[in-house]
């Protein structure tokens, strides 16, 4: 195995005395998974996101602010609120019939509001969320026990009748919301801040279409089609946060896809690219059928067939047989119930001949009621997100229509903030806010950037070291730290050979050797073996005889001819079944080959053989590294939107050595869509004993980069995955206590920061220095975090990634840890550039990803997939499970004990 060449470590392997350390959160009673379906909210308890409990996670404060880097004036896109010091009133509403939309919640109050009797809200403007919360600025005329008031809602066919009642909770106190942003009380009264949010949403609830915390409303002077009956719609997000000293209001354009509204019969031809319905007269083929009921399934349509009244349903299936001959049971008005076809019913009832009588109909409405509609009499809904996974194509087209640079995205939410006019809002008045128009201004610090080190002498240090300029740096005429020497490697192409000919192969593999020879990881020799191949069945048997048959066989790189399951199928086998490195190459970059993409196919290869692409220099490193530090990244990847079967991946990979540059990975199956990491402390233990056999030491500090937290699951993950962490340390030897620090990586924020100065912009797109650091003035008024920009934003404005602890046993400095983490955005292998995150955070997320292509059944594969890598490599169902059980799933998953050794995900 692969041993690091230098160890600056000067750690006995005798175990330390355990280290006085403060105490862990309480522990909780064992904590439940977070299911699909949220418990219903308990009377006055805040509905929408999960409040921490605030006797379950007191988080460490901050230990001060850094100083080290350049300033740099910047502006936020927070907007300050001004509030009174007074006291608001909650009430606790119960709707019956409890199973309304929010938006019919919301109309029934304001019917109850405007027209109640008694008239319990004169001259009073309450708020409400739609659910349970109503606050109001005076306490209403019904003391505290609970009023019960009937609500009469016209409607298009009859009136509806509901029953509201209403309790008294409690007073908000917005005094002691000021006084916790002060630092006078420890702790933040999350109810005044739940109060404010439902203040400021109350009115755009009701102006525009919600979707999450942000609004969206129909295009109106755009339209950007994204094909499939998809477009995008633009809003607005509206949060309200609090920082150090004020509360915040955080305004960020965004944009999302919507399902157009148009005739169902345009949408089908939207779906199957047909380009004119008149051309298909014959009924859809099984595959077409399928790929509509797949989009269509679970949407809302509006019939058209029944003059004014356009009766709305749900989607529930699209019949097999065609309208004229799909049948239902009519009963006839003697009582008597007859077979009747869908299009028969339509020429007598509604004298109408259908248009379309040879494609199928829509069955509506609860599936055993056997409601079918023909699609020629209905339309898509207006004001439907779409939550189906865009493909590939809609993505970019999504990404061109709604990147901007950061200069044009500031002059947006300015736009917005002075459209939108909050201070007019009568609701925002009734509560005596006031919202500033003018974006924050803030003082940030550009931090220096490590030296990267390369392989060769040390002398000849312009040679041997690149130092990044604006993230990015170069290694043109540097070698890999430790490049490996490949002697026995193979060629399999799935590219049929009139897109990919020999003479092809032949220059890229001469090509590649070039390369990778001024890389300092020569590739000697022909590949033993260069064959053409077809389809994902040729994989494994091609494989196993090359194994057995070539020994000592180093890698094998796979030609693909773009998106095939052939991908899936080629990890499935080399990092699972055979423990043999795999890289594969689109056909396109074979048969046209670049400097950059070989180069970039070097750094995966190498550091899939065990080789260390560069380090940092030691020198310039911060003091954690002077003693043995383990850095764990994790991430927990879901199944997408829609679907409720598949499983959720847990990945965790760990440093290995002492630059950090190789790292091991971790990998589970769990409960679907569970956030928490469920065998964790399985997964530490294993990480932790690989990182003894690596270096001989045993670390005495772990540093862990979570992402994918969000505020709401805090307190549950602290509570859960710290004590997991720990379990692990004592299960390998009593009296093992490494300090451990807990960091959260936020990216999915809506914080934006820009330059206020013109001339600290960087690039085309205008963003903020690679670097910039912000731990003032829109952080947490008392606990640890900070914002990062690590990357040089090339599109777009960039995102600055959240960095928030939750527990800190090793006593960070402010800028001990932000240089630590900038530093670990520069030891991501598979490019020489600094990138968003922390490169243990980037891995775990790409474990996760591969495990997805790891549970890809091979029997299920067919041409018809749609799911597809970050890099277009392949396709795949991603971990189909129906039938499946757990044992199986986690036997996909384990990747073969060679693999392990290696960093097979980069």
């Amino acid at each position: 195995m692969y041993q690091p060449p230098h160890l600056p470590y000067g750690f006995p392997v005798t175990p330390q005395p355990p280290l006085q350390r403060p105490q862990m959160p309480p522990i909780q009673p064992p904590i439940q998974p977070p299911q699909h379906q949220p418990p219903p909210p308990q009377p006055g308890i805040p509905s929408g996101p999960p409040q921490p409990h605030l006797e379950q996670a007191i988080l460490p404060r901050r230990p001060g602010t850094g100083k080290e880097g350049r300033p740099i004036t910047l502006r936020a896109n927070h907007f300050r609120i001004a509030m009174p010091l007074e006291d608001i009133h909650h009430y606790d509403v119960n709707i019956m019939p409890d199973k309304c939309p929010r938006r019919v919640n919301r109309e029934v109050i304001e019917t109850l509001v405007k027209h109640s009797t008694p008239k319990i809200f004169t001259n009073q403007l309450p708020v409400f969320d739609g659910r349970k919360n109503l606050y109001s600025r005076e306490q209403l005329p019904i003391g505290k026990e609970r009023v019960e008031i009937e609500v009469i809602l016209p409607g298009e066919a009859k009136e509806r009748t509901f029953k509201v009642s209403i309790k008294w909770v409690a007073r908000v106190s917005l005094k002691a919301l000021d006084q916790a942003l002060e630092g006078r009380l420890s702790l933040i009264p999350y109810d005044s801040i739940q109060a404010l949010d439902v203040v400021m949403r109350h009115l755009p609830s009701m102006t525009y279409t919600p979707v999450g915390r942000s609004f969206f409303s129909a295009p109106e002077n755009y339209f950007h089609p994204l094909g499939g009956g998809r477009e995008v719609w633009f809003g607005f997000h509206q949060s309200v946060r609090p920082t150090m000293w004020k509360m915040m209001l955080n305004i960020d354009v965004s944009a999302t896809a919507f399902y157009k509204a148009q005739p169902v019969i345009d949408f089908l031809c939207e779906v199957l690219e047909i380009q004119n319905i008149n051309e298909q007269r014959r009924p859809l083929t099984d595959s077409q059928r399928v790929k509509f009921t797949k989009e269509i399934k679970g949407l809302k349509i509006e019939i058209t067939h029944c003059g004014n009244m356009r009766r709305k349903y749900r989607v529930c299936n699209v019949t097999r047989r065609p309208a004229q001959t799909q049948t239902f049971p009519l009963q006839l008005e003697n009582g008597q119930t007859v077979e009747c076809t869908v299009a028969k019913y339509f020429k007598d009832k509604h004298r109408r001949i259908l248009q379309y009588p040879h494609l199928p109909c829509l069955q509506v409405g609860q599936e055993q009621r056997h409601t079918y509609l023909p699609l020629e009499v209905c339309n898509i809904v207006a004001g439907q997100r779409c939550i189906k996974k865009l493909t590939d194509t809609q993505t970019s087209t999504m990404i061109k229509a709604t990147a901007r640079s950061a200069p044009d995205r500031e002059k947006e939410i300015n736009n917005l903030v002075h459209k939108a006019g909050f201070n007019k809002d009568p609701y925002v008045r009734e509560f005596g806010l006031s919202i500033s128009t003018k974006m924050v201004e803030i003082h940030g610090r550009i931090i220096q950037a490590p030296k990267i080190q390369y392989g060769g002498k040390q002398l000849q240090q312009n040679r041997t070291q690149a130092i990044p300029n604006q993230g990015v740096w170069d290694m043109r005429g540097k070698q890999f730290h430790t490049g490996v020497e490949i002697r026995v490697w193979a060629i399999a192409c799935f590219a049929p050979q009139h897109q990919c000919r020999e003479e092809s192969l032949r220059n890229f593999t001469a090509q590649l050797q070039k390369i990778s020879n001024d890389a300092g990881m020569p590739i000697i020799g022909q590949p033993c073996f260069c064959k053409y191949a077809v389809g994902a069945d040729q994989v494994e048997p091609m494989f196993k005889h090359l194994k057995k048959t070539f020994n000592g066989l180093q890698l094998i790189v796979v030609v693909l001819p773009g998106k095939t399951p052939v991908y899936a199928e080629v990890k499935r086998v080399g990092d699972t079944l055979l423990g043999i490195a795999t890289q594969c190459v689109q056909v396109k970059n074979v048969n046209r080959t670049t400097a950059q993409t070989l180069s970039n196919l070097c750094l995966k290869i190498n550091v899939k053989l065990g080789g260390v692409n560069n380090i940092l220099v030691p020198s310039f490193r911060p003091a954690v590294f002077l003693k043995p530090v383990i850095f764990l990244g994790a991430d927990v990847t879901h199944p997408p939107a829609g679907d409720d079967k598949k499983p959720s991946i847990a990945a965790l990979v760990g440093s290995m050595d002492a630059h950090p540059s190789r790292y091991c990975a971790s990998v589970r199956v769990q409960t679907h869509r569970q956030e928490i990491i469920a065998d964790l402390a399985g997964m530490c233990r294993e990480l932790l004993m690989q990182f003894y056999r690596s270096t001989r030491f045993k670390p005495t500090r772990i540093v862990m980069y979570r992402d994918g937290v969000s505020e709401g699951q805090f307190p549950q993950v602290l509570a859960h995955e710290l004590r997991a962490i720990r379990e692990a340390c004592c299960s390998l030897e009593q009296g093992y206590q490494p300090g451990i620090t807990f960091i959260v990586v936020q990216k999915r924020h809506h914080t934006r920061l820009f330059c206020a100065d013109k001339m600290e912009q960087i690039g085309k797109s205008g963003n903020i220095p690679a670097g910039t650091t912000v731990d003032t003035g829109i952080t947490h008024p008392t606990e640890f975090d900070f914002y990062l920009c690590s990357h040089a934003g090339i599109q777009g404005t960039s995102r600055p990634s959240h960095y928030h602890v939750l527990w800190d046993d090793n006593d960070f400095s402010a800028d001990e840890l932000q240089s630590t983490t900038y530093q670990l955005c520069h030891t991501y292998v598979r490019c020489t550039r600094s990138v968003s995150i922390p490169a243990p955070a980037y891995y775990a997320h790409l474990v996760a990803f591969r495990a997805r292509y790891h549970l890809v059944e091979k029997d299920h594969d067919s041409g018809h997939q749609s799911g597809t890598n970050s890099n277009g490599e392949g396709s795949h169902h991603s971990g189909s499970s129906g039938g499946r059980s757990f044992e199986d799933m986690m036997r996909a998953v384990k990747v073969h004990a060679d693999t392990l050794r290696v960093m097979y995900f980069a």
